[in-house]
């Protein structure tokens, strides 16, 4: 794997979502500002985390037992074993994987974590989800967009406020890719727990990080034009395929996966 890109300089004066994430998950690559925002957010936090996290193993490896071999995964997060490109390798070995974040702490880690198998590869990208087109411009160095990509974007849009339409950076994301592609997306929600609303957004929100989570309908409007897959788009626990029904759990996060007519 190859970046090309300086070492990153890394703001620990601001939490960012990448590293409360990974706070969330019980791991190390993070700082102050970020646990004091996630020691502050309910147990049910850090349970969303884990739900997400096995929704995303799920969601990917159903993914490549069914064909797709290449997967541009935009929200990446620190790594945490298993990651995205290590789940699709398993069961196709020449997956080809392109990775996107907007922290440079992730860079620090992808040069030493993002590494595929012999037979495919993986690359990384510092940029963010509101600039697609440097996203697609890098996705192309590495990924064919004549044959079919499966676009990943796992709790990444809830942090994307209204007013720089999500709905139309996600329609970008899409319009680029080539039928039969597909969409893997979670989406965090207040559906099911209203009251803790103002405790998670106030939360967030003090450590200056947006935070907007999203009815059922207005998570499906990301499915808008695509033809979604059983069992649709559920709460995160309950969608599975070919593996065992996961235990239950809290209901925080959407999740769906639809393909590119």
């Amino acid at each position: 794997m190859t970046t090309g890109t300086p070492k990153p300089q890394v703001d620990t004066s601001r939490p960012h979502p990448a590293r409360v994430y990974d706070y969330l998950l019980g791991g190390k690559d993070n700082y102050q500002v970020d646990r004091v925002v996630g020691e502050q957010l309910p147990e049910l936090g850090k349970d969303s985390a884990r739900q997400n996290r096995a929704f995303m193993h799920r969601a990917v490896g159903w993914l490549a037992a069914n064909g797709v071999d290449q997967f541009l995964d935009i929200g990446t997060g620190i790594p945490t074993e298993p990651n995205l490109h290590q789940v699709v390798q398993r069961t196709v070995p020449r997956a080809r994987v392109v990775y996107t974040d907007n922290d440079p702490i992730v860079l620090r880690h992808a040069e030493a974590l993002l590494v595929g198998t012999a037979e495919g590869a993986t690359d990384y990208i510092e940029a963010d989800v509101r600039d697609p087109a440097k996203i697609l411009d890098h996705a192309r160095k590495l990924l064919d967009f004549d044959r079919p990509i499966a676009l990943s974007l796992i709790a990444l849009m809830h942090f994307i406020p209204d007013e720089d339409d999500p709905y139309g950076l996600a329609g970008t994301l899409l319009e680029a890719l080539p039928s039969g592609s597909c969409l893997a997306l979670s989406h965090g929600t207040f559906d099911f727990s209203p009251e803790l609303k103002e405790s998670i957004t106030g939360t967030y929100g003090k450590g200056g990080i947006a935070l907007r989570f999203r009815t059922r309908d207005e998570v499906a409007r990301f499915f808008d034009g695509l033809d979604l897959v059983e069992p649709g788009l559920v709460t995160a626990h309950r969608w599975y395929r070919d593996t065992p029904e996961p235990p239950v759990s809290v209901d925080t996060v959407y999740g769906g996966v639809a393909r590119v007519r």
